[in-house]
C-alpha cells in the first residue's frame, strides 16, 4: 500500500541514473584548442587514472576543437596522432577543423578561419611571423598546401559527427531539439548553441559536448559542457564515465604557469 507513495516522493529511488555499457570506461577531452602543454599533463594523469583503476575495455573520446587559439596546434595534432598508437581514440569534427579544412580551397573561409584562432595554428606550422603578416591569402593558401602534412589533413577529415555509448551521445556543439538523431546534420553538430543550450527537455541520451565555454564544467539534468576554456581560463577537462557514475579531471594553469592535476566526482 506504501509502496507507491514511497516511489513518489522518493525521486532518488526512482530516477534511473545514466550509465555506460558494462565493462565500458571512457574518457572524454574538451576542447583542446592548441594547449599542447595542458593536453600533455591531462594524457599523463589519465593513463595512471586508467591504470589504477579496475580492468575495463577503455576508449578515449575527444570532443573536437584540438586545434586553433592556443599556440601549438600541429603539436596537439601530432600527440594525439602517437597516442592513438596505442590507445583506442575517437575524435569528433569541431568547427575549427572545419574550418581548417575547407580553408585549404576558399578563400572566404581561410579569412573567417584567420579571425578566429586560424592564425596561431598556421604559425604552429613553422611560418615566420613577417612572411605571414606580408602574404595575401592566396600565398598562404600555396604555403599551407606545401607545409601542412597530408597526413595531419587525413587525420583531421577522418573524424566523426557523433558517438553513442550507452545512455550519451557525444556531440561537438550539441544537437537540433527538433530533430531526430537520424535527421541532424554536421553543421548543427559542429556549430550549434542557442537552441541547444536552452532546451530544457530531456534528450534521448544525456548530451556530453563542448563548444560553449562556460569556466568550469556545466552540468545539467540533459547536457554536460566540458569546454572549460583551454585557451581561454587554462582549464582542460576530461569526463570520465564508467557504469553510472561520472567524474572528472582536469590540467588547471595555475597563475605560477605551472600545471596542476584536479580530480573531483560527481553524483550522476
Amino acid at each position: 500500500m506504501f509502496e507507491p507513495l514511497k516511489k513518489m516522493f522518493s525521486g532518488k529511488a526512482s530516477r534511473k541514473r545514466a550509465s555506460m555499457p558494462a565493462g565500458e570506461r571512457a574518457y572524454v577531452i574538451g576542447d583542446i584548442h592548441g594547449r599542447f602543454d595542458l593536453f600533455e599533463e591531462l594524457i599523463k594523469a589519465i593513463e595512471e587514472d586508467d591504470l589504477a583503476s579496475a580492468e575495463a575495455n577503455t576508449t578515449m573520446i575527444l570532443l573536437g576543437d584540438l586545434i586553433d587559439r592556443g599556440p601549438d596546434s600541429a603539436g596537439v595534432i601530432r600527440l594525439a596522432r602517437l597516442w592513438e598508437e596505442y590507445r583506442q581514440i575517437r575524435y569528433l569534427t569541431g568547427n575549427h577543423e572545419e574550418m581548417f579544412l575547407e580553408s585549404f580551397d576558399d578563400k572566404d573561409v581561410l579569412r573567417h578561419f584567420l579571425k578566429h584562432g586560424g592564425r596561431e595554428t598556421v604559425l604552429s606550422y613553422g611560418i615566420d611571423k613577417k612572411q605571414f603578416n606580408k602574404s595575401t591569402l592566396e600565398e598562404l593558401q600555396q604555403w599551407m598546401r606545401a607545409n601542412v602534412p597530408q597526413t595531419d589533413l587525413e587525420f583531421l577529415a577522418g573524424f566523426e559527427d557523433m558517438i553513442e555509448m550507452g545512455d550519451y551521445l557525444f556531440v561537438h556543439a550539441g544537437i537540433n531539439p527538433k530533430k531526430p538523431l537520424e535527421e541532424q546534420k554536421p553543421r548543427e553538430l559542429r556549430w550549434i548553441r542557442d537552441p541547444f543550450l536552452k532546451h530544457k527537455d530531456k534528450y534521448s541520451h544525456i548530451v556530453v559536448h563542448g563548444h560553449t565555454i562556460t569556466q568550469d564544467v556545466d552540468s545539467r539534468k540533459n547536457r554536460i559542457g566540458i569546454d572549460t576554456g583551454a585557451y581561454r581560463f587554462g582549464r582542460l577537462t576530461a569526463l570520465v564515465l564508467e557504469g553510472d557514475t561520472r567524474r572528472y579531471i582536469q590540467a588547471v594553469e595555475k597563475k605560477s604557469g605551472k600545471i596542476k592535476i584536479v580530480k573531483k566526482d560527481e553524483s550522476a
